[in-house]
């Protein structure tokens, strides 16, 4: 059936809904037009409307707001009759007598001060402060005016600070009766820091000295910070109490430090004191400034009892003095004081002692590097003290309190490190969760809970959770890891016990409890054992002990921090590694001045680091650090051996190559341990120191890279060494064959190059033999291009006829054999090489035949060339795509 409409009626139903549409369009256009209205201002034009009657143009946003310009035009003005005002009264004064001087200024500034109470009433605030500003301008005229004409014999600065005080107070009692205005008060708060310190340097009977009067303001502005209620006096009287404030603390301290006697010191200390006092009320009454005004009052107690005892003392001695002043101060932990104002005293006492200990250092890093001097000198004999052998002027009287300031800071870190740990956090919190943490896990662990059933079952009963049992890490291996019977401390797949690798004892997130934060505790322990150790360290010079007393102190140190190195907890042992190594260096340079010490501190510290990386349970890195400096603890006593027998230093490469050899007998004994690596790579080092040392003899340098290679050789014999140490001994052994052909002044190339070409053209045929589908180009293209491309050179410049017979016989056979295996890489290399060696056997023969035609034949021949070749050239072009294609189906 059709339901199609006739035209006529399917016309009128598409006139209906058009006009439907219109209409439609029309009412969306209007709403559209009353609702920009309401978002910008139209402008109001009569052509403002497009012929569709719909959009209109907005005016432009204003730029500026009309109180903005107000602002500026007052501010303008204002200006404008201060400088007026400033050039009646400088330059204009004289012209007028002292009834008219007055009347003029007294008039204006009352009418400019008056004017400001009508205008407040008609609402005209910023005109008000515009005038009101003028008259305060006016004021200050007026004061300069009468110091001028009445009072011209008074002292300038005891008048400021007069004027600055009237008009202080003029200023304040204006705000109160104008409350509106708010530019009075503020100005009055800025001048209220003059009048006490221009007093004070009139240097007038009763004016206070400047540090006091600079005090007093500061309290001043302290009290208008926490008792006045506008923000703007608040800002302002804090920025002023810190200025003046830290200039009174400033002066105070300077004062001190300079006393002569404690008497002298006690007017600075007072003053210091009082300052404190000061700071201390801010802390209290303003929270915002709590930690800073704290830690500044601590800062200021301990300089100005500080400076009272070190006048006191001998020279040397101060730094120990403000140490202990600062050290009391932590008894305000147990004071009645509020716990807010606690932490500022504390984080004083703490930055007084860590710049105590700052001071400390130079001496210390002159003990360990000072003997360093006397590497020209090396078994010259022993220095009369250990203050002689630092091989620097260090002036004697900061020498004995350096050790006794470090013994004094370790002594608080150490009870620092008794405090109980702060509580975990509530179990699902995100502090407890954080760095992969369970959440009802210690915050202290990082060790995901095992199983149930599971033989990793954490640390002992009653063991602290940040003190896990030495060893307790190497012993666990975890549900369904068993661990390896013959190599202590390593489970199965060559893992560390700690399930993370050779460093999984550093790294995050691995499950292992060194991986996690330490606590405060620990890092307080690890700084007590550093500042210890330098406390010893730098005793010998410090009290002039003789020589060998202090290489045996030194030493005993060392072996101390090696043994906590292998047997603490990992903060602390990591702590204790730098030290002792760090300590080790410095007894080695320390022993170098006699023989015998030379040789008992060498191999005192190779004993004792192999040990404690035998012993060590403190992590996988730790392990590594220790056996790789036993390795060059090693090295150094062999070359120490090397030096007493005066071997050349050829000679000493192949005392030095014992290292690498019995690291490689070690590192097969080891496996995949976690410390094979770093100590496999420690004797690489020291192959290189011998092949360094070597090198000066070229007969001694090949046997030494030999040797060298022999070892790559038996280490290559490992599964998990073999491509590494198989190509290392591979390039070693050819150097040392090029080394020695050149000691022998072999000078032909096929010599150098058959070593090379040999063994790669083996590696070659491997190669194909496991991948038969392999291109022959990487297989045998570098081992037939090292020796064909060399000798080819060589053939073209060589006179003779036995090395161009010889290499084109060469290269014809690789030819064929090329064709023969279709071997793209043989037949490329193999047909260039022919072609250019009886290019060149022909090359005489050729000119002598060019030489003795006709001049005109040349070019007849190019040009039946060309016809040759035009005319056959489809044919060449087929003959070339066959050429191609078969060189590409060849490998």
């Amino acid at each position: 059936m059709d339901n199609v409409p006739p035209p006529a009626e399917e016309l009128a139903i598409l006139d209906r809904e058009l006009a439907r549409l219109d209409a439609r369009r029309a009412q969306l256009l209007a709403r559209r037009a009353w609702l920009l209205t309401l978002i910008r201002p139209v402008a109001a034009s009569p052509q403002g409307a497009w012929a569709h009657g719909g959009r209109r143009f907005a005016a432009p946003p204003a730029e500026t707001s009309p109180p903005n310009v107000q602002n500026l035009l007052l501010t303008l003005g204002g200006i404008l009759l201060t400088i007026a005002a400033i050039a009646f009264t400088l330059v204009s004064w004289g012209h007028m007598g002292i009834g008219a001087r007055s009347a003029v200024l007294g008039a204006v500034t009352v009418a400019a001060l008056a004017a400001p109470a009508l205008l407040v009433r008609r609402g005209l605030t910023s005109t008000a402060e515009s005038v009101a500003a003028l008259g305060m301008v006016l004021m200050v005229l007026d004061a300069y005016a009468l110091h001028a004409v009445a009072l011209p014999e008074t002292d300038g600065l005891g008048y400021s600070a007069a004027a600055a005080a009237v008009l202080t107070a003029a200023w304040t009692a204006y705000a109160s009766v104008l409350p509106r205005l708010r530019t009075p008060l503020p100005v009055a708060a800025v001048t209220a820091q003059l009048p006490l310190s221009l007093w004070s340097l009139t240097g007038s009977a009763g004016a206070p000295p400047i540090q006091w009067a600079l005090l007093a303001t500061a309290a001043l502005d302290v009290a208008a910070a926490v008792w006045v209620k506008r923000d703007t006096i608040r800002g302002i009287a804090r920025v002023g109490a810190a200025v003046t404030g830290g200039g009174a603390l400033l002066l105070g301290l300077g004062q001190s430090v300079t006393a002569s006697g404690p008497v002298a010191a006690l007017p600075p200390a007072a003053l210091l004191t009082a300052a404190a006092g000061v700071a201390m009320f801010t802390a209290w009454r303003v929270p915002a400034a709590t930690v800073a005004a704290s830690v500044v009052a601590g800062l200021a107690l301990i300089a100005g009892a500080g400076g009272v005892v070190r006048a006191a003392v001998p020279d040397g001695w101060g730094i120990l003095t403000y140490l202990l002043c600062a050290v009391a101060l932590l008894g305000v932990v147990r004071s009645p004081l509020p716990r807010r104002l606690v932490p500022g005293p504390v984080y004083a006492s703490a930055a007084v002692q860590g710049l105590a200990v700052l001071a400390a250092l130079p001496l210390l890093l002159v003990t360990l590097a000072g003997p360093l001097s006397v590497l020209p000198d090396i078994w010259s004999g022993a220095p009369s003290d250990a203050r002689a052998s630092l091989g620097a002027d260090v002036p004697a009287e900061g020498l004995t309190s350096a050790p006794v300031v470090l013994l004094v800071v370790a002594g608080v870190l150490v009870l620092f490190s008794r405090r109980p740990d702060p509580p975990a956090p509530p179990a699902g919190s995100a502090a407890a969760t954080a760095h992969g943490r369970a959440p009802d896990a210690p915050l202290s662990s990082a060790r995901p809970h095992p199983a149930p059933g599971s033989s990793a079952a954490g640390p002992a009963a009653g063991t602290a959770p940040d003190e896990v049992p030495s060893g307790a890490d190497d012993k666990a291996t975890g549900a369904g890891r068993p661990a390896s019977s013959d190599r202590p401390g390593m489970a199965a797949g060559g893992q560390d016990a700690s399930g993370a690798g050779p460093w999984g004892a550093w790294v995050p997130g691995t499950g292992n409890p060194a991986a996690a934060r330490p606590s405060h505790r620990d890092v307080a322990r690890g700084g007590a054992l550093a500042l210890g150790w330098a406390a010893l360290v730098v005793a010998p010079p410090a009290f002039g002990l003789g020589y060998g007393l202090a290489v045996a102190v030194h030493l005993a140190v060392t072996l101390g921090m090696l043994a906590l190195a292998a047997r603490r907890s990992p903060t602390t042992a990591a702590i204790a590694l730098a030290c002792g190594l760090a300590g080790a260096a410095g007894v080695t340079v320390l022993a170098l001045a006699t023989r015998p010490a030379t040789f008992t501190v060498l191999g005192t510290l190779v004993a004792a680091l192999t040990v404690a990386a035998v012993v060590a349970r403190t992590g996988a890195a730790i392990r590594s650090v220790l056996a790789c400096a036993a390795a060059v603890f090693t090295t150094a006593l062999l070359g120490a051996l090397a030096g007493a027998a005066e071997l050349p230093p050829h000679q000493a490469a192949l005392l030095i190559l014992v290292v690498p050899a019995a690291v490689a007998l070690l590192a097969a004994r080891l496996g995949t341990h976690s410390v094979t690596l770093p100590l496999e790579c420690t004797g690489a080092v020291a192959g290189l120191l011998a092949i360094a040392l070597a090198a000066g003899d070229r007969p001694a340098l090949a046997l030494v890279l030999a040797l060298c290679g022999v070892i790559a050789a038996g280490t290559a014999v490992r599964p998990e060494r073999r491509i590494t140490a198989g190509a290392t001994a591979t390039v070693l052994f050819v150097l040392a064959t090029w080394v020695r052909l050149a000691a022998s002044d072999v000078s032909t190339p096929e010599a150098y190059t058959l070593p090379v070409t040999i063994p790669a053209l083996a590696i070659g045929v491997l190669r194909r033999r496991r991948d038969p589908e392999a291109s022959s180009w990487p297989a045998y293209g570098p081992g037939l291009a090292a020796t064909l491309l060399p000798s080819l050179v060589a053939a073209w410049g060589d006179q003779h006829w036995l090395r161009p017979l010889l290499l084109g016989a060469v290269a014809l056979a690789i030819t064929l054999a090329g064709a023969r295996l279709r071997l793209q890489a043989l037949l490329v290399l193999g047909g260039a090489v022919l072609a250019l060696d009886a290019l060149h056997e022909l090359a005489p023969y050729v000119v002598q035949v060019v030489g003795a035609l006709p001049r005109w034949l040349p070019p007849a021949l190019a040009g039946l060339l060309l016809l040759a070749v035009g005319a056959t050239y489809e044919q060449r072009l087929r003959d070339a795509r066959r050429l191609r294609e078969s060189l590409g189906r060849m490998h």
